[in-house]
């Protein structure tokens, strides 16, 4: 009689294996279907600005904005300090070269001047004495010396005299010997006193040149302090507009201290700060355009500056020949600054996206427009609307110019 086998309920060690083929077939098809969703990013077209590579005239230049200024800037700095006691001309004015905007006062300056004139006078009356002084003792000395001198020659002829008759024995010897020693005294004495006046006059000579000299030194001195005196009125040091004046009646202004300045509006400059990301390319002579009014007029950039502060660097540029009618002194322009000769290049539209990239890739729509690749790419140069690209693109091709912030670290870019 057979025996009826129940099937036993529950799971059996092959149902096992059963399972685990199967969470094994779902866990390949997930990463099949999923294994990219990491790296891809999902967005609206719509959100997104999409731009198209082109092939034609690339112009190396870049806007930059500039404001005019005077094309040189006088400084007034206090010759002299003092007091403020006058204010003739104010802020803004026209002046012309040598006119008086302040007047000072410093008792401490007036009471050096009256020192000056009384040592003055004194060197004078110093001088004077010394040269009477001189003068006297050169009339003496010449009366000595002439006197000498005559005293010299009689008993000159006196010794002779007796010489010959001492020879034909006419006169005693003591005789003779005593008109010589009286001779030969008078010739010593002539010598001394001709040596004192010689020494005298060298004397008067030399002392009388240092008193002069000192004399016209201490007149120059004086000359000086009246010069600072005159200082005490801060003149315009050139023809212009009064800049501006950091002074009022009554305020105390110290020696060098800068009160105004004076701005020269023969011509004007422009003066525009550049990112140093241009800094190497950026050099002197270099031709610039401002549009106004729909006229061009042509600029040289004349000075580069070559301090950066807050990532860039300041430039002056002049006008090379016609400059606006209305042009006025902190007006602003855009200027387009020529880097280099225009050429043929693949263009690439500007965008945010350089600011996440840093020119070293952007995304690529691929010919569907539904789906956008990530690709490395090399630019060149730059101007205010293209990118000059140097490989890693073709022209026709369609790329995303926005901002890639919100795109993390994707590969790839799904259009909805």
């Amino acid at each position: 009689m057979d025996i009826k086998i129940e099937k036993k309920k529950g799971l059996r060690p092959k149902h096992f294996g059963y399972i685990a083929i199967g969470f094994i077939l779902l866990f390949m098809g997930y990463k099949i279907a999923f294994g990219n969703s990491a790296s891809t990013f999902r967005t609206e077209k719509e959100k997104l600005t999409v731009a198209k590579v082109s092939y034609g005239k690339f112009d190396d230049y870049i806007t930059i904005n500039g404001a005019v200024a005077p094309i040189s800037t006088i400084y007034m700095d206090a010759y002299e300090g003092g007091r403020v006691t006058e204010k003739r001309i104010e802020e803004g004015a026209m002046v012309k070269k040598g006119d008086i905007i302040l007047t000072l006062e410093n008792r401490g300056l007036y009471e050096q001047i009256l020192a000056s004139e009384n040592n003055l006078a004194l060197k004078q009356n110093d001088l004077r004495s010394t040269k009477l002084t001189f003068d006297s003792r050169q009339v003496e000395g010449r009366k000595d010396l002439v006197s000498s001198k005559y005293e010299l020659q009689k008993l000159q002829r006196n010794y002779e005299q007796n010489k010959t008759l001492y020879e034909d024995e006419l006169i005693s010897k003591e005789e003779y010997l005593t008109s010589k020693e009286n001779y030969e005294l008078s010739q010593q004495q002539y010598d001394i006193i001709k040596l004192q006046t010689d020494q005298d006059n060298v004397l008067r000579n030399t002392s009388l040149s240092e008193l002069d000299a000192d004399l016209a030194r201490m007149k120059k001195t004086l000359s000086m302090v009246y010069e600072r005196i005159d200082h005490l009125n801060v003149r315009a040091p050139a023809d212009g507009q009064l800049g501006f004046l950091d002074a009022e009646i009554g305020q105390s202004i110290a020696q060098g201290q800068r009160i105004g300045q004076i701005n020269v509006l023969t011509d004007y400059k422009i003066e525009a700060d550049i990112d140093e990301h241009y800094i190497d390319r950026v050099k002197r002579d270099l031709t610039a355009i401002l549009e106004r009014n729909g006229k061009e007029y042509i600029l040289r950039l004349r000075k580069v500056y070559p301090e950066v502060r807050n990532g860039k660097f300041r430039v002056d540029l002049v006008f090379v020949d016609q400059k606006p009618e209305t042009i006025r002194s902190g007006q602003s322009y855009n200027i387009k600054l020529q880097l280099g000769a225009s050429n043929e290049a693949l263009l690439l539209p500007r965008g945010s996206f350089f600011q996440s990239t840093g020119g070293q890739w952007i995304f690529v729509v691929d010919a569907s427009g539904d789906i956008a690749w990530k690709r490395p790419i090399r630019i060149g140069k730059q101007n205010s609307k293209y990118y000059e690209l140097i490989e890693g693109l073709q022209a026709e091709e369609q790329v995303i110019t926005s901002s890639y912030d919100s795109f993390g670290d994707a590969e790839k870019i799904i259009l909805k």
